[in-house]
């Protein structure tokens, strides 16, 4: 557990200074009202030597310093608040980007056998927890530890043995939450693994609703959420039960501090009583920065679950790993492979056995085959999203594993039968194949894929949101919309993957026809299950037993 926080506060280095600020915020927060209360028991205790005719001096002579520790208490601690929350907020956001870019290395051809509910729940949930680890164990046993340190120092120069009453059991507090967290550690990863089922049980269903309610299948949905449910609910009450004994340890422990105080003054006598005071009001002024403070080791515990999670995650291998010393991007784009063998697993049986085919700059070629024979397999391998057991591919003729993903996928715009459109405008959508394209480019794009009118008599235009999945547009608007994102794409290749998949033969027809025309200039590689329509191409190969034959439409 220690292992992977500490991994946390590493990815958290770069903002080192500003948590490294908001922790200094809060221990001067912690010891203005430490001073505040301390003060208030020097008055108090001066009136009680007094009138025990003891001389420790007039209490009046802290009025000059009540004033600004009265202003400054109350705006130390918005600004702790403000500070740490901020600083804390903003690593967050730098872990869900570190986390998400490492998904996207490692699932680079979607989630597959991951869980998309578990995953969406460690993005979200998982790294939210980690906020414990900064605010309700790094912060608190900060700003604990200034405390025990500041009435150790003040109380040492009245009596270490007054000091040692009312600072040991405060010390003790300070090492419950390292202490504790071991212990709570498999409640709050059973917690966290119980959350996770319960997002996967939740989104499954609904990611195919239609499915779901079309086979009578929400009886067993319901029923495998609220078995989900029950078993997150009982691993949060065994939490929730180590939370609140160690809060009644926490709370065991404070009251020790101030019996200690008391208990100083009533054996020491009258002498004694006014230091008791000064120690009692001491420990009382503990109680806000200790209140969180035994609780800190169920947060560490919580947090090192979720970063167990996140990093079980993050650090699966990258299926095509960036070769050591790249070779430079090439500046033609003409495709060769030779030789090419390829299976998804060495207990599956092979894609490619000896694949070899051609495709020149500027050509159109159709590669046709039936469902399974490896059409959108090839366009893996060439978009690096799986390597080749055997061959080679060569791009502008360079071979492609010499090549880092980020070069090979420059050469290539994808538009494939499951093309998706995502909760966002027209325009973001566009841009995702071309961050710096403007309006004009944008429309250019649009109209070459046949719906740029459409486009512009929209009320909002580009601003229009597709919905999810596109469902703002009908099936056959939102391959158009796919089309021109990847038209709008500098890259010199269209790989399309049974582009007209799923539209009736109207629609396909006129898809084929638009795409026809569309993809003038660029080389294309249509990958269909047999050639229909206009689509006029210059080679034809049909993919049978791992092998391209040529001239076989």
């Amino acid at each position: 557990m220690m292992g992977d926080l500490l991994r946390v506060l590493r990815l958290w280095r770069g903002r080192g200074p500003a948590l490294a600020a908001a922790l200094l915020v809060s221990v001067c927060s912690a010891l203005l009202g430490l001073a505040l209360l301390g003060m208030a028991g020097r008055a108090v205790a001066a009136e009680v030597a007094l009138a025990g005719g003891v001389a420790l001096g007039s209490g009046i002579l802290l009025l000059p310093w009540l004033r600004p520790v009265l202003i400054g208490r109350p705006a130390a601690r918005w600004a702790e608040r403000m500070a740490t929350h901020g600083a804390a907020f903003r690593a967050l956001a730098d872990t869900r980007v570190w986390f998400f870019r490492r998904l996207s290395q490692r699932l680079p051809g979607g989630i597959g056998h991951g869980r998309a509910g578990d995953l969406l729940g460690r993005l979200v949930a998982d790294v939210e927890a980690l906020d414990g680890l900064y605010l309700r164990a790094i912060v608190p046993i900060a700003a604990g530890g200034a405390v025990v340190l500041a009435t150790a120092v003040v109380l040492g120069a009245m009596s270490p043995l007054l000091a040692a009453l009312v600072a040991l059991p405060l010390a003790a507090a300070l090492v419950l939450p390292p202490l504790l967290a071991p212990a709570a550690a498999r409640a709050a990863a059973t917690a966290a693994d119980a959350e996770g089922r319960l997002r996967d049980a939740v989104v499954d269903p609904l990611s195919g609703l239609e499915d779901t309610l079309g086979t009578g299948a929400e009886a067993r949905a319901l029923a495998r959420v609220a078995a989900a449910g029950d078993a997150l609910a009982a691993s949060q009450r065994a939490l929730t039960g180590r939370n609140a004994a160690a809060g009644a340890l926490g709370s065991l422990l404070a009251q020790g501090a101030l019996l200690g105080a008391l208990g100083f003054g009533l054996a020491g006598g009258q002498g004694a009583l006014a230091g008791a005071v000064i120690g009692a009001f001491l420990a009382l002024a503990s109680a806000e920065p200790f209140a969180a403070l035994p609780r800190a080791g169920v947060a560490l515990a919580a947090a090192g679950a979720s970063a167990r999670r996140l990093f079980a995650a993050a650090d699966v291998p990258v299926p095509v790993p960036d070769p050591a010393t790249p070779a430079a991007a090439p500046a033609g784009h003409a495709l060769k492979i030779e030789g090419l063998r390829f299976a998804w697993a060495p207990d599956r049986a092979p894609v490619f056995e000896g694949l070899d085919m051609e495709v020149p700059e500027g050509a159109r070629v159709a590669l046709l085959g039936p469902s399974g024979v490896g059409k959108s397999s090839l366009i893996a391998l060439l978009t690096k999203l799986a390597a080749p057991q055997g061959g080679r591919i060569l791009v502008g003729g360079v071979d492609l594993a010499t090549l880092t993903a980020d070069a090979a996928r420059q050469k290539f715009a994808v538009l494939s039968q499951d093309a998706r459109l995502f909760d966002d405008t027209i325009a973001a959508n566009l841009r995702l194949a071309a961050p710096d394209a403007d309006d004009a480019a944008l429309f250019q794009a649009l109209d070459r894929a046949g719906i740029g009118d459409l486009v512009r008599a929209l009320p909002e235009g580009l601003a229009t949101r597709c919905g999810e999945a596109g469902a703002r547009f009908s099936g056959g608007q939102v391959r158009r919309i796919a089309l021109a994102r990847a038209l709008v794409s500098p890259a010199p290749v269209l790989l399309l993957d049974e582009p007209a998949a799923g539209l009736d033969a109207a629609a396909e027809m006129a898809f084929l026809a638009t795409l026809d025309t569309a993809a003038a200039g660029r080389t294309v590689l249509l990958l269909q299950h047999r050639l229909v329509g206009p689509f006029r191409p210059s080679r034809v190969f049909r993919l049978a037993g791992g092998r391209a034959l040529a001239g076989l439409g």
